[in-house]
């Protein structure tokens, strides 16, 4: 690919817990992404949408997966997202999916979070931001789980637990 073009693959996503807790929509984030682009005078090749998809892993997204496919065949050599959490919050899944743009020469743009990894300034923040990210996930999951124990203790089953573990119970008995 022409390193003088600027091909964009804008990527956004949104999981049913984030637009709820912070109120963007996957309308809002491509608008925002075009804007970008047309500022930066990115031609735009396609946007890639995983809707109601969490991004605790990079394999379980097509649309994400259908982009690095057409980095890795040269449809693309730029990645456009609104926010670093919107493309991973795994600092293993980052480590690979740098490691992949520098081999097919692709860079990352974060609007919000002002990321680009064309520099190795660039690449140390982004890293630095998903380790934040990745610890921002793992203490809500440590909250909820204590926040279930104590609750399964004073004899309160959250309504969808009771129902899987009676899906469960059921069948391991043959019910």
């Amino acid at each position: 690919m022409n390193e003088e073009r600027k091909v964009a693959g804008i990527y956004i996503r949104v999981s049913t817990e984030d637009q709820v807790r912070e109120g963007f929509s996957l309308g809002e984030q491509e608008e925002k992404l075009k804007q970008l682009c047309k500022y930066k005078d990115y031609k735009i090749y396609k946007v890639y949408k995983d809707a109601g998809i969490s991004a605790k892993n990079m394999s379980g997204r097509p649309a994400f997966q259908q982009m690095l496919e057409d980095m890795r065949a040269g449809k693309i050599n730029y990645i456009v997202a609104y926010k670093l959490d919107r493309v991973t919050r795994s600092v293993r899944d980052l480590e690979v999916l740098i490691s992949e743009l520098e081999e097919h020469h692709c860079y990352l743009v974060c609007d919000r979070d002002d990321v680009n990894t064309s520099s190795a300034n660039g690449r140390f923040f982004v890293r630095m931001l998903t380790v934040l990210s990745q610890l921002e996930i793992e203490i809500v999951s440590e909250r909820t789980k204590f926040g279930l124990t104590g609750a399964i203790k004073s004899g309160h089953i959250p309504r969808n637990l009771s129902t899987r573990l009676q899906k469960r119970y059921n069948k391991e008995n043959g019910n």
